[in-house]
């Protein structure tokens, strides 16, 4: 418990409208989800520094980013270890490649997110966390989350 994959999700692909910056927890799937106003590096990296102080940097042994230029900054991250993956390797963050895919339900490519709300982002974040998956016995994420903590 505790390595995570990261990836921002982006709505509209221009580096100045809102992404959300997603995390999953590699082995209990558990999904957060958080709105970022654009997505410059000096962004991703307080989105994700505030992320940690908020859970606690003990919930982050480690995570995991693609090398996009949005993840430059992260290595200034404090409290947890960030890795990067190799370029053009998607499979190497497979388990957040798929979650992002469950995340396109609720809100599809194209479509801009800055009327996106934080309840609506909640919703969609227990809906994720309390839908059963297959690799999970199809126990809920949150539920194996809570015997594996």
């Amino acid at each position: 418990m505790g390595h995570w994959k990261g990836d921002l999700v982006k709505g509209i692909r221009l580096a100045d409208e809102p992404a959300l910056m997603t995390l999953t927890e590699r082995y209990s799937q558990t999904e957060i989800i958080v709105k970022i106003p654009d997505y410059h590096a000096g962004t991703c990296l307080k989105a994700l520094q505030d992320t940690i102080d908020d859970y606690g940097a003990k919930e982050f042994e480690s995570i995991t980013f693609d090398n996009g230029s949005e993840f430059a900054k992260l290595s200034e991250i404090v409290g947890t270890q960030i890795y990067f993956a190799h370029p053009y390797s998607p499979w190497e963050r497979g388990t957040n490649e798929n979650a992002n895919g469950l995340l396109r339900e609720f809100f599809p490519k194209g479509k801009s997110l800055r009327a996106v709300t934080l309840v609506e982002i909640q919703a969609v974040q227990s809906a994720l966390n309390h839908r059963p998956r297959r690799i999970l016995n199809y126990l809920r994420p949150c539920d194996y989350y809570r015997c594996m903590a």
